[in-house]
This record gives structure tokens, C-alpha cells and sequence, in this order.
């Protein structure tokens, strides 16, 4: 009964929603309120021991208390145990059928509700989820058993005469080294996650296979499993290397008005386990591998940390993981976590972080909506009013043969053929042509099988009246949708007139001629070569020596000798300063002497010449004699052209002047 009133509240809540004409967007609550919440439900599996330890009498350390708790040894005093309490418990014994009926099974009947199902499977390494997921062909486990009970409920609501039509499609993917890969196709390559503007997380280029049946299911499954990355290590042979997800969609379509859409989507996730490296001995691309999955199960813990903490961020995009599985912790989907776990001792400390990170994982929240919308499609043909159909003149024919009837229960009516026949569907020439030609054939139907009329005809009194006034709400409401279409059609047209008016605005405007613009050539650069200051004082002592200065005067270079009294304004774009070929030759001249008897130290008394260019021209010097000129500096190893140029500069007009001195 309960069920019963919540989905009659829903409908009640949806049609309320669905009133609005511009709204095309439906959600479960309508506007005002939020979804109801529904928290995480949480189970723990304890697998057996392995074949290799069974017969060993080490006791377990974990022990079930009942079908909702059990309880784990106190590393910290072994005389006290840790006592957890969660949505379900299986222990040893448990067989697959349990864990299904138990937690997964009654999660499949939301998905014809048009919302999100998530079912992940936690756990340390070797600790069965994948067992806990796919099984044996002797043990199914969740995703075979729920994949028949599915394909088994969408066959029956999708049947003919029912109000929806169903269709299913699945999905497979992996996470392997933050790499999003499609099993369906691996040549597709890494894969990108996207939000939509609903905030719905979706993958591009994701490869989607539409299934009728269970075998059409293993046809794809079988060799995309294939494709997943396992390998061996010291605790498990066929270790998982990657997250696996398989991803089903429910889509829904309306048969009739409103013709309504939804879509539900079931997440089916094998993680992959924790690894201590020390154990399992990984090393090269199994260690690499394990780095990754640690990594992404560390963020997922941030997430669930973040979500029972009320943080404003949670993690989410840290992860290809968690961004896949924003929906499932803190989205909109009804999420079953599995937590599998071992009893042995050696697994004493991943069972413990198994079963804290399940302990937090039930307190996260989620709120699960109906993903339902309209076909925008099908919204525009709703011209021609329900009045069409029934007409006063109609229903005056309707209450009078419903009057004939109760008077003479078996009336002999005289045969009419269908040409004689004039239904009054046939006068709504304005419906659309398919929608017509359904009607007409219904008619055809209603009266080959020897009914009077259409079948409102035949509805009883008070039923008719009800409907009668139904229809002519509805005429009104559609009136009234006309005439604000009619002020929608002329805004639009006062919009498109002004919109011309601007446009001839802007085209005079573009057809004046641009002003010209002037166009200034920027002027050179003048050049200036300066002097040292010794220079300049000793050239000026000597009457016989003109030397040229540049000085600044206001925004104007001028050239001024010394002994003018006036400066002279020159308009050349480059200064260049004269230097008497003797000084030049002075400075060449004292360059060389310190070259042939300099001593080390000496040479690095010149610029551009440190310890190691000195050592160097001192052992030139000494092997092959002394420099006949200067320019024989570029022969000493160490010393090109382009530094000899720049050597020359920075020196010779200094040794000139006699700011350098010569050999100590």
C-alpha cells in the first residue's frame, strides 16, 4: 500500500509539473521542494579461507555477531574486539543468490522509474569482488543475475499495451593508469569525462551495444572482459589492474500524450583492490600499476571524508574514479556498496581500512530524482481543440441514444455502410496527418466490430459530463495559449522591423569614407660613441688636438668643440667621435708590449682577459715567441674573431689614454 500511494504521489506530482507550457524539464518533486534523501547502503562479504590456508588452524580474525554486525580483533589489546555495524552482513556461507536477493536485487525496480542504480565493489586485494561481481558460469555473480532480472522486467512493462516502451544498452569501460578505456572498442584510445548542463556525467565516443536478451548481453560482455588488464602477483594470480565499469541504460518512451521520456542507468563497478608492495612484490609495471590504483582509492576516501564533513569541495575531479562516480557518492543514484574482506590474519590490517572506509561510506547522502522529460517535438502539434471531436450536436445525439438504449435494451439497427457513415473524427482536417490516419483507422476498427459511434458514446452519464467539461477547460486553456501566441508572433514582427531599421542605419554608416589618417615615419636613432674621461683631458691639454663632445640640450644633440665658442647644430641621424691615428697607434702599441712581457697577472689587468685567456697567451708566448702584432691573438686557442673585435674596443683607447699600466 505504501508503494502503491508513493507512485500515485509521484504521477500527482509530475502531471502537476508538467502544466506549465514553456517547461519541457520534469523533476520528481516539482519546483518547491528537494528529492528525498537516501543514504548509501552498505554490506560487508567475509570470504573463506583460500585452499592454501584452509586446512591450517589459524583462527580468523573477523567473526559475524549476526546479519547486521560482526566483529574484529583490537590490534591495539587483543582482549578487546572492534564491533561494526552495517545495512548487511555474509559470511562464509553466504552463497551468491544471498548477496544479490539481499542488496542489489531491490535497487533494479528504480531504474523503471527513470533513476540512477550504483552497485561498487571495496575491498583489499584477493578478497573476492570479483568474484563478489562477475562469479563462474556455476556461481553467477551480481552483473549476470541483475542483467537477466532487467532484460526480464523491461520485457514485461515494454510489452504491447502497455503505457511505455523500453529499449536497453550497455557499456564497459576501465580506468587503468587514470586512462579511460572503452572494452567494447580498445583501438577507440583514452577517453574524456564530461558534465552536461544538467549535471549528469557522461563520456563521449563511449561505445553503446543495444540488448533484447541475456545472450545478446554475453555476446559483447564475454570478449570485452578479455580486454581488461589482470596480472599475477604474490597474493593473487588474476589480480584486477584497473577499475572495470559497466554502465546499462534504461530508456523509456511514452506510447501516448504527453509522451513523456526517461532514462535510468545502472553502474555496475569492480574497483580495483589496495596494495601493500611490500606483500605483493610488485615491481616495474606492476608497481607502477598499483601507485595508480592506491592513488585513486586514496581520493576516493577524500571524497567520502568531504561528504560527511559538509566540505564546499569535495574532490571529486581529483580521480578519473571519482569523477565517474559522482552520481553514486553524493549524487543522484541509489548506491549499494560491497565491501569484501578476508579472514586471515595477514589481511588483519586491510580489513580494518575495508571496513573504517565502509563505516564512512554509509553516512554519505544521496538524493535520487526521476530523470523524465518531454519530446519537444511532439509539444507543437497540439493545435486542433478537443471540442472537434464532441460537438453540441454530438453530445445531443450521445444523450439521446443513451436514453434509446435504457428504454430498448437490444436495438435493431439497419446496416450502414462506410461510405454512408460520416464519423466525427473524419471532419479534423487540421490534425496532423499520422495522428489522423491512427484515429480513422481506430473508427474503422470500433465499427467493424459493431459499435454505435465513437466510444464516448458509450461511456456512461456522469462519466460523459465529466469529460465534457474536461474538454471544454481544455478549449479554453488552448485559447488562451492562442492569443499569447498571437502577441509572441507580433513582438517578433516589431522586433524583425526594428532590427531592418538598424541594419540600413549601419550599412550608410559603413558606406562613408573612412578619414585619412597621416602617417609619420619615426626618425633614426642617432648614434654616439663616448670617450674616457683621461682621454678627453689629455687631447684637451695639446693646442694642436680637437676633440668632439656630445652633450644634451634640451631635446636637441649638438656638437661643440672646445675651442668654439658657439655649439654647432648638426642634422646628421649618426654621431661618430675622430681619434688621431697616433693615439690609436699608442694604444695597439703598449696592448702588444703587454702581450710580449706581461706576466700573467699583468694580462688580466685588460679587459675581456681572465686567469685562464692569460695562462693561455703566457704559454703561447712561450712556445712560439713573441706577437708581432696584436691581431695574432686570435691563433691563442680559446679566442675568435668576434672576441678579438670587442677586445680592441674595450681596451685600446684606455691603454691610450693611460688608464692602463704597462709590464710590472
Amino acid at each position: 500500500m505504501v508503494a502503491g500511494s508513493s507512485s500515485r504521489l509521484r504521477r500527482r506530482e509530475m502531471a502537476a509539473a508538467t502544466s506549465g507550457a514553456g517547461r519541457h524539464r520534469l523533476s520528481k518533486m516539482g519546483s518547491g521542494r528537494r528529492p528525498p534523501p537516501a543514504r548509501v547502503r552498505v554490506a560487508v562479504r567475509l570470504r573463506p579461507f583460500v585452499d592454501g590456508t584452509s586446512g591450517t588452524s589459524e583462527s580468523p580474525c573477523v567473526r559475524g555477531i549476526d546479519s547486521c554486525s560482526l566483529e574484529v580483533a583490537n590490534w591495539r589489546n587483543y582482549q578487546e574486539t572492534l564491533k561494526y555495524q552495517f545495512d548487511a552482513f555474509y559470511g562464509e556461507k553466504s552463497s551468491q543468490q544471498d548477496i544479490y536477493a539481499g542488496s542489489v536485487q531491490p535497487i533494479l525496480r528504480h531504474l523503471l522509474e527513470g533513476q540512477n542504480a550504483s552497485v561498487l565493489a571495496y575491498g583489499p586485494t584477493g578478497a573476492g569482488k570479483t568474484h563478489t561481481m562477475l562469479g563462474s558460469p556455476e556461481l553467477p555473480g551480481v552483473i549476470p543475475r541483475a542483467l537477466v532480472d532487467l532484460l526480464q522486467m523491461t520485457r514485461e512493462e515494454g510489452a504491447e499495451g502497455r503505457p511505455w516502451a523500453l529499449s536497453v544498452t550497455m557499456s564497459y569501460l576501465e580506468i587503468y593508469q587514470e586512462k579511460v578505456l572503452d572494452l567494447l572498442d580498445p583501438a577507440s584510445g583514452d577517453l574524456v569525462i564530461r558534465e552536461d548542463c544538467r549535471g549528469n556525467i557522461l563520456i563521449p565516443g563511449l561505445t553503446q551495444k543495444p540488448i533484447t536478451s541475456f545472450a545478446d548481453f554475453e555476446q559483447h560482455f564475454l570478449p570485452a572482459s578479455r580486454n581488461r588488464t589482470v596480472g599475477a602477483t604474490r597474493l593473487n594470480q588474476r589480480s584486477s589492474r584497473s577499475h572495470a565499469v559497466l554502465l546499462v541504460k534504461v530508456d523509456q518512451r511514452e506510447r501516448l500524450a504527453p509522451f513523456r521520456q526517461r532514462e535510468g542507468k545502472l553502474y555496475l563497478i569492480d574497483l580495483a583492490g589496495s596494495e601493500d608492495n611490500r606483500r605483493t612484490g610488485n615491481q616495474g609495471l606492476r608497481l607502477k600499476e598499483s601507485g595508480a590504483i592506491n592513488t585513486s582509492l586514496f581520493v576516493l576516501g577524500k571524497v567520502v571524508d568531504a561528504l560527511n564533513q559538509g566540505l564546499p569541495r569535495v574532490p571529486y575531479r581529483d580521480s578519473k574514479l571519482t569523477r565517474l562516480l559522482q552520481d553514486s557518492l553524493g549524487g543522484s543514484a541509489h548506491s549499494i556498496l560491497i565491501a569484501n574482506i578476508a579472514p586471515e590474519r595477514r589481511f588483519y590490517l586491510d580489513t580494518v581500512s575495508a571496513l573504517n572506509f565502509a563505516a564512512r561510506s554509509k553516512e554519505v547522502i544521496n538524493r535520487p530524482f526521476t530523470n523524465e522529460s518531454l519530446q519537444l517535438h511532439v509539444l507543437a502539434p497540439v493545435k486542433p481543440s478537443q471540442k472537434e471531436l464532441l460537438g453540441p450536436s454530438e453530445v445531443k445525439q450521445a444523450q439521446g441514444s443513451e436514453e434509446e438504449e435504457i428504454r430498448s435494451p437490444e436495438p435493431t439497427v439497419a446496416p450502414v455502410s462506410a461510405s454512408q457513415k460520416l464519423s466525427p473524427l473524419q471532419k479534423l482536417s487540421s490534425l496532423d496527418p499520422a495522428m489522423l490516419e491512427r484515429l480513422l483507422s481506430l473508427d474503422r476498427l470500433l465499427g467493424s466490430q459493431g459499435t454505435q459511434g465513437t466510444p464516448l458514446l458509450n461511456t456512461p452519464k456522469r462519466e460523459r459530463m465529466v469529460l465534457i467539461k474536461t474538454v471544454e477547460e481544455k478549449d479554453l486553456e488552448i485559447e488562451r495559449l492562442k492569443m499569447k501566441q498571437k502577441e509572441l508572433e507580433a513582438k517578433v514582427l516589431a522586433q524583425e522591423a526594428s532590427d531592418a531599421k538598424e541594419k540600413e542605419n549601419c550599412s550608410l554608416t559603413m558606406l562613408r569614407p573612412l578619414p585619412r589618417r597621416t602617417v609619420t615615419t619615426a626618425k633614426p636613432l642617432k648614434k654616439a660613441v663616448v670617450m674616457p674621461l683621461q682621454l678627453i683631458q689629455e687631447q684637451a691639454a695639446s693646442p694642436s688636438a680637437e676633440i668632439h663632445i656630445l652633450k644634451k640640450k634640451g631635446q636637441k644633440r649638438k656638437l661643440e668643440s672646445l675651442d668654439a665658442s658657439e655649439p654647432q647644430e648638426k642634422a646628421e641621424d649618426c654621431w661618430e667621435l675622430q681619434i688621431s691615428p697616433e693615439l690609436l697607434a699608442r694604444g695597439r702599441q703598449k696592448i702588444l708590449d703587454l702581450l710580449n712581457e706581461g706576466s700573467a697577472r699583468d694580462l688580466r689587468s685588460l679587459q675581456r682577459i681572465g686567469q685562464k685567456k692569460a695562462q693561455l697567451i703566457v704559454g703561447w708566448r712561450e712556445l712560439h715567441g713573441p706577437f708581432t702584432q696584436v691581431e695574432d691573438l686570435e691563433r691563442v686557442e680559446g679566442i675568435s674573431g668576434k672576441q678579438m673585435e670587442s677586445f680592441l674596443k674595450a681596451n685600446i683607447l684606455g691603454l691610450a689614454a693611460g688608464q692602463r699600466c704597462g709590464p710590472s
